[in-house]
């Protein structure tokens, strides 16, 4: 497979190809949140098999492996891979900016939540619901108001591509905040 010098790193063709089309579409001026425009092409690469090499495939065995796979020179966005052994969860978080996510390989089971300071100033959480996204799936998340947890039920990997409104590389993380995990009380569907 070809490969191509970008000014961070190297990309195989599919993946310049999926940041080249991303960057159009942002470009254009069109009504719709960035996430949601950003789905739409998205989704027409998940289908390619040969869209990750497997250096881009490798799992951690303590947590969920990051792979920052591009970073738009203007740090407009950032493409990522998530690659989850089976049983491998994130923390209950937000992130810094819009996203959109789409499963790649495997499934993942995703856990949406709720804040709510009931004028206490303080913020609890409230589950809204769960749902499994298999291989395909995308959604486009909504920067500070999308709450939520991910999950890998499955018994093989998981693996889904992540691209954010911000340079997630020199971030190091996606995640604007992490919440604490929920007492089981206050853990209901609403």
């Amino acid at each position: 497979m070809r490969k191509f010098q970008g000014e961070r790193m190297t990309l195989h063709e599919p993946l310049v190809a999926l940041a080249n089309d991303i960057r159009v579409t942002l470009a254009r001026r069109a009504t719709g949140a960035p996430s949601e425009r950003v789905a739409t092409v998205l989704e027409r690469y998940l289908r390619y098999d040969e869209l990750l090499a497997a250096e881009f495939r490798t799992a951690n065995d303590l947590r969920y492996q990051q792979h920052v796979l591009h970073v738009e020179p203007d740090e407009s966005f950032s493409v990522v891979a998530l690659v989850w052994q089976p049983g491998q969860a994130t923390r209950i978080h937000d992130h810094v900016a819009w996203c959109t996510v789409g499963v790649y390989e495997g499934m993942e089971r995703e856990t949406t939540y709720r804040a709510d300071t009931a004028g206490t100033g303080e913020s609890r959480l409230y589950t809204v619901g769960t749902h499994d996204n298999p291989r395909g799936a995308v959604d486009g998340l909504v920067c500070g108001s999308d709450i939520h947890r991910v999950f890998n039920p499955g018994p093989a990997l998981a693996i889904s591509l992540h691209v954010y409104g911000a340079n997630v590389k020199r971030l190091g993380s996606s995640v604007h905040r992490w919440y604490d995990e929920l007492p089981a009380a206050a853990d209901w569907a609403i």
